[in-house]
C-alpha cells in the first residue's frame, strides 16, 4: 500500500528559518524550494543543522536576497551555482537549478545551470534524495516515490542507475554509506549497477572516497555498508584486503570465515563503544577501522600445518603493515593511520595472557605499549571473540576481566599509561659523570626495562641499580684506566 506523506508534521517539525527564507525570496520574484536530505530527514523525525535549498535565481540574485538577512555568507561554491550561508545557527546553501554530468574520464563535473525544479530533482542520487518542499507554500514534490521508498527501505535512483553512476560515480560509495546509515537495503537494479560499473570508482580522488568511507562506518550498521561495498566489488577498488578475506578461513572446513568475523568484530565494537563514561564514545573511526582491517594479515600468512590445521603466524605484524599502506593510499591523517596500525599489531597480544597468565611487568608493557589506545585495545580485543563456543567465550572473557582488574590495581600503585624510568636523563648524566649520547641512552633504557620488571623504585634504589649498571659497562672501564 502506498505510504502517503503528511506535510503538516514537517511543518511543525521545520525550523522558522526555512519559511522566512521561503518568503524572502518569493518577495523577489524567484522560486526556492527545500531539498535533498533535508526533506527526507523530516520524514524520519529529525532535523539537521545544515539546511540545503534550490532556486531558479542564479548566484547573483540568491547574494541580492540574503544580504542583511544572514548572519554570515561566503561564495566558495559560486561556480556550481551554491552561496553558502550562516542564519540562527544552521548552516544553509542556496543552489542554483542545475544539471551536470561528469566527463567519463574526469574526476571533475561539468556545471550547467537548470531553469526548472523538475530538472534538478532528476539529476539527484537517488529518489528518497529527490524530494522537495516549495517555498513557503509547503508544497511536497515527490516525483519519483522518494517518499514509498523511504518508507518500503529501498534505495532507488531517479533515472536508471547507470547514467546516475556514469554521471557521479561516488553514488555507489554513496549507496553503501545510505545503508549504513538509513538501514535501506539497495533495488537489485541498483545493486546489478554498482557491479558493472564498480571500476569507475577509480576516477574519483582518494579524498572523496575517504570522506564517504567514514561517513559509512560512523553509520549504525557500518557493517552493512562494508557487506555492500564487497558483495558489489566495489572493495576491490576501495578495501581490497577486506575483500580478501571472503577468501580465506580460519581453519578447517566448517570453521568460522574470516571475512563474516570481521563484520561481527566490527559490529561487537560498535556495540562496545561508551559514551556514558567517556572512554570511547561512539561512533569511533579508529575503534571500527581496526575491527573491519584486525585480520587483513591472514592471508598473507595462511599455512596449512601437518595434519590439515591452518596457521596465520604474524598476521597481527603483517596487518599492520597492510592497514598502513591502505589508510595512505585513502588519504587518512597520520595520527588514525598509527592508531589503527598499533591496534591491529596489538589484537592477539591478549591471548598469550588468557593462556598462561603474566607477570607485573608483562601487563605493565601491556599497558606501555598500548599507551593512550588501551580503552581502544581492550575493546577491540573483546569484540574479536565471536566463537560459538560458549565455554571458550566464557573463559576468554574471564580472562580479559582479570586482567583489566590487574591493570587497575596496577595503576593504583603507579601511572600506567606515562611509564618513565626513575631517572631521568638530566641525573643520569649528572650521576655518571658523561655528557649527552647514545651511552645516556643506553643507560636510560635499562632504567625503563628495570622500571617494567620491578616497578617503581626510590631514588636511592634507582641510584644504586644504575651505579651497578654502570659498573658493568666497558665505558665505565676506560674511565677509570
Amino acid at each position: 500500500m502506498e505510504h502517503q506523506p503528511d506535510t503538516s508534521t514537517l511543518t511543525a517539525n521545520l525550523p522558522s528559518v526555512v519559511l522566512e527564507v521561503g518568503r524572502l525570496f518569493e518577495a523577489a520574484g524567484h522560486e526556492l524550494s527545500l531539498v535533498g536530505g533535508p526533506v527526507r530527514d523530516l520524514f524520519l523525525g529529525r532535523v539537521s543543522p545544515d539546511l540545503d535549498f534550490t532556486t531558479d535565481a542564479d548566484p547573483d540574485g540568491t547574494l541580492a536576497v540574503i544580504r542583511g538577512w544572514a548572519d554570515a555568507h561566503w561564495e566558495i561554491g559560486r561556480a556550481f551555482g551554491t552561496i553558502g550561508l550562516r542564519k540562527n545557527g544552521y548552516q544553509i546553501e542556496i543552489t542554483t537549478y542545475r544539471a551536470e554530468a561528469y566527463d567519463p574520464g574526469s574526476r571533475k563535473p561539468a556545471v550547467a545551470f537548470g531553469t526548472a525544479l523538475d530538472e534538478d530533482l532528476v539529476r539527484r542520487d537517488f529518489t528518497i534524495n529527490a524530494m522537495a518542499l516549495r517555498l513557503p507554500s509547503m508544497e511536497l514534490v515527490d516525483l519519483f516515490g522518494g517518499v514509498q521508498d523511504l518508507h518500503d527501505g529501498v534505495l532507488r535512483t531517479p533515472g536508471t542507475p547507470s547514467s546516475s553512476f556514469s554521471d557521479d560515480p561516488l553514488r555507489m560509495m554513496r549507496a553503501a554509506r545510505f545503508a549504513s546509515q538509513l538501514g535501506v537495503t539497495v533495488a537489485p537494479e541498483v545493486s546489478a549497477a554498482m557491479t558493472a560499473m564498480a571500476e569507475r570508482i577509480t576516477i574519483i580522488s582518494a579524498e572523496r572516497v575517504r570522506d564517504e568511507l567514514v561517513k559509512l562506518l560512523r553509520g549504525p550498521a557500518p557493517d552493512a555498508g562494508i557487506d555492500l561495498l564487497v558483495g558489489t566489488g566495489l572493495a576491490d577498488h576501495v578495501l581490497p584486503e577486506v575483500a580478501a578475506l571472503r577468501l580465506e578461513t580460519d581453519g578447517p572446513p566448517r570453521h568460522k570465515d574470516v571475512y563474516q568475523h570481521s563484520l561481527t568484530v566490527l559490529r561487537q565494537a560498535c556495540a562496545l563503544e561508551t559514551d556514558d563514561d567517556g572512554a570511547v564514545p561512539g561512533p569511533d573511526v579508529v575503534l571500527r577501522l581496526a575491527a573491519l582491517l584486525h585480520d587483513i594479515g591472514k592471508p598473507a600468512t595462511r599455512r596449512f600445518e601437518p595434519g590439515g590445521a591452518v596457521s596465520f603466524r604474524h598476521h597481527d605484524a603483517v596487518g599492520a603493515k597492510l592497514a598502513t599502506k591502505r589508510l595512505r593510499a585513502l588519504r587518512f591523517d597520520n595520527d588514525t593511520i598509527k592508531a589503527v596500525a598499533r591496534l591491529v599489531e596489538l589484537h592477539m597480544r591478549f591471548y598469550g595472557y588468557g593462556e598462561a597468565g603474566w607477570s607485573d611487568s608483562a601487563v605493565r608493557r601491556y599497558v606501555s605499549d598500548a599507551g593512550p589506545l588501551l580503552e581502544h585495545l581492550h575493546r577491540l580485543t573483546r569484540s574479536d571473540v565471536t566463537t560459538r563456543n560458549r565455554r571458550k567465550a566464557e573463559r576468554l572473557a574471564f580472562a580479559y576481566d582479570d586482567l583489566e582488574e590487574r591493570i587497575s590495581a596496577l595503576a593504583e600503585q603507579e601511572q600506567l599509561d606515562a611509564i618513565r624510568p626513575d631517572l631521568d636523563g638530566q641525573q643520569i648524566m649528572a650521576l655518571l659523570g658523561v655528557p649527552p649520547g647514545p651511552l645516556v641512552g643506553r643507560a636510560y633504557r635499562f632504567l625503563l626495562e628495570e622500571r617494567m620488571e620491578r616497578g617503581p623504585q626510590d631514588p636511592a634504589d634507582a641510584e644504586t641499580t644504575l651505579r651497578r649498571w654502570w659498573s658493568e659497562q666497558p665505558e665505565s672501564q676506560e674511565s677509570t684506566a
